[in-house]
């Protein structure tokens, strides 16, 4: 009967803290600031596109639309696999596709800016999502997943609670009360936090088979390659030992940052090994938006209080510039 006894009560406690770890109400502030970052980032890459919108996204370009939907045609069916879509599949008229382009910018910038912040956090998922998929396999890469990653996070919270211009029209409203703690802002972060361990375990995992992460070299060979190459490192040809440090340290960091980023004493060295890393590669390698953007990710482990510390001063700065002096916090 005690044996009973234990196991019942180890199965309540395990129950209790699942229920915790995923439905325990807290302040949306992390989120949103997630979201202003991650919107504008999501506003610029997609932007972009405009240099050359009929050769990336028209239907005739260098991915024409035809041979993407041959591509995802099932190997035992002519039936395209629908798991694989996007608005831009449909638009034939080049006029069409610079409106649709038009109105998917606007609401990267509405979500960037937190205007209208419910709604355009669920067009702006499924509009990444389509960009993704048009421009695959050809100019698909690790800044547009990681895009739509954070943006189909962002669209399951309440991510325009502060720090928004919704927020700001609800203070000029006369709407002072507090922003109440939420779930969906806890579960949106939880699922943010546990991608991203999957993401550098398994990335670790594969640094693991290759033969110059084995010896000890990666690092060198990724900040030499002149293809890439946006800041000059070539002076770490002379110190072999610190090249293959940077490198084992990066697998050792990818491989345990699902263990240690849950700890209170570790997590901050490893939420700075990845602002260093990604960092790193945005300054040393160009590519300056995806660094941003895993940073940007890696923000989902503050705590709510750091953030207001950090945010709340200068957001409330802002809202009394555009909006005059009134009583209340318009963060």
């Amino acid at each position: 009967m005690s044996i009973l006894g234990d196991v019942r009560g180890y199965l309540t406690e395990t129950w209790q803290a699942w229920n915790r770890f995923w439905f325990t109400p807290t302040d949306p502030a992390t989120l949103c600031l997630i979201r202003l970052l991650a919107g504008s980032l999501l506003f610029y890459t997609h932007l972009v596109w405009s240099l050359d919108l009929q050769a990336f996204l028209g239907p005739e370009g260098w991915l024409p639309v035809d041979y993407l939907r041959a591509l995802h045609v099932r190997p035992d069916s002519a039936t395209p696999q629908w798991s694989v879509w996007s608005l831009f599949f449909w638009i034939k008229q080049p006029w069409l596709l610079w409106v649709v382009h038009g109105a998917a910018v606007l609401v990267f910038f509405c979500l960037m800016l937190g205007l209208f912040t419910r709604t355009s956090a669920v067009l702006g998922f499924f509009l990444a999502v389509s960009y993704a998929h048009r421009v695959t396999p050809g100019a698909f890469f690790g800044l547009d997943k990681v895009n739509c990653m954070l943006a189909l996070y962002l669209m399951l919270g309440p991510c325009g609670a502060r720090y928004s211009l919704d927020s700001l029209r609800r203070w000029r409203r006369g709407d002072t009360s507090p922003v109440p703690p939420s779930t969906s802002a806890n579960l949106a972060l939880r699922l943010m936090q546990l991608q991203l361990c999957i993401i550098y375990l398994f990335s670790g995992l594969a640094k693991l088979m290759g033969e110059n992460w084995q010896a000890g070299t990666a690092v060198w060979w990724a900040v030499a390659n002149f293809e890439y190459q946006s800041l000059d490192m070539t002076w770490l040809a002379g110190w072999p030992v610190l090249v293959a440090l940077a490198t084992h340290a990066t697998v050792f960091w990818e491989l345990f940052y699902c263990c240690l980023v849950w700890n209170r004493l570790t997590r901050p060295l490893v939420l700075g090994m990845a602002f260093a890393i990604h960092g790193g590669i945005a300054l040393s390698m160009g590519m300056i938006t995806f660094g941003l953007a895993m940073i940007y990710a890696n923000l989902a482990f503050l705590q709510p209080a750091t953030v207001r510390r950090w945010v709340d001063p200068l957001a409330a700065r802002v809202a009394r510039m555009f909006a005059g002096p009134q009583d209340g916090d318009p963060s």
